[in-house]
Parts: structure tokens; sequence; C-alpha cells
């Protein structure tokens, strides 16, 4: 039996990706018309890797980069989520191993600036490296928190060839 991958081995794990698909029948309802691409898990963590000290960049917003240098209609919303969730915990794991340089994960916000509950340590931990860089954050709703006008902050990143 294989040993299980750690999380750096699921973020280099390239899956033979990115692929570009065309938006199936059952897809369009969801999705449009079109073409898409999945990004390599890699991908995701270059582009979170750009994110300066001070600012944020949202799934959205990755999204719409992937699509721009693939020159597709967009990025698929499932596996670049997952794919940032890897490179988040995959920043953990090498910042336990002693690296002091990781891709900050913690300024890529979920849709509409909300915390990402599923990233290392929760909301809690984000919220609290997000404060420690100038930003302020507030409740939203029952559960969410939200960085106040993340729309201010968001990176200017450019889309690699």
């Amino acid at each position: 039996m294989a040993a299980k991958k750690d999380w750096i081995q699921k973020l280099q794990d390239r899956k033979d990706l990115p692929q570009i698909k065309k938006v199936s029948d059952k897809m369009t309802t969801r999705w449009g018309k079109g073409t898409f691409v999945i990004p390599a898990p890699i991908e995701v963590d270059q582009i979170m890797a750009k994110v300066p000290k001070g600012k944020v960049t949202t799934i959205n917003e990755i999204r719409r980069l992937l699509a721009k240098k693939y020159k597709v209609d967009f990025a698929c919303p499932i596996t670049t989520g997952i794919f940032a969730w890897i490179a988040a915990y995959a920043a953990e794991q090498k910042r336990q191993e002693g690296e002091k340089r990781i891709t900050p994960y913690w300024r890529t916000l979920k849709t509409g600036g909300l915390l990402n509950p599923k990233y290392p340590g929760g909301v809690e931990e984000q919220s609290k490296k997000l404060k420690k860089e100038g930003l302020k954050i507030a409740p939203k709703g029952s559960n969410d928190h939200i960085v106040v006008d993340h729309e201010k902050f968001l990176a200017k990143i450019q889309p690699s060839k």
C-alpha cells in the first residue's frame, strides 16, 4: 500500500493539470456556456504567494487570473477552492518544518471578503494574522467574519504567462 501523501506532495501533484474543458450540457445551467480551466494546485499556490502584506485576494480573483491566463471563460470554482485549501495546509506544513517564507494563505479570502474556516487554525487564526497586517475584521451573520472594505485592499496581481 502506498504511503499517504503529505500536503506538500499534494500541492506539487499536477494530476495531468491544467486541463481546458468545454462546459457540458449538465453544467450549462449553473455555469453557462463556453470553456473553463481546471488549474494545477501549484498554480493556485503561485498566485496566492504573490499577495503582499496588508493586501488580500479572493478565490474569485484567482479564478479570474487563471481564466485570463488560459484564455477561457472561467476557472473551475470547485477545484480552485480545494487547491487554495491544499496550498494553505502545505504552507503550514512548511512553516512547521522550519521554513520562514511560506505562501501567505491567510490573505486569500472567500467570495465577498469572507474568512475561510477551512484554513489552518480556522477563522480565529486567519483573523489574527490579518489584524496583525492592519486589516479590520468584523462579524457577518451568525458564523461568518469578513475583512471590512476588502475591495480597498485587493492586491493587483498580474497573471503569469
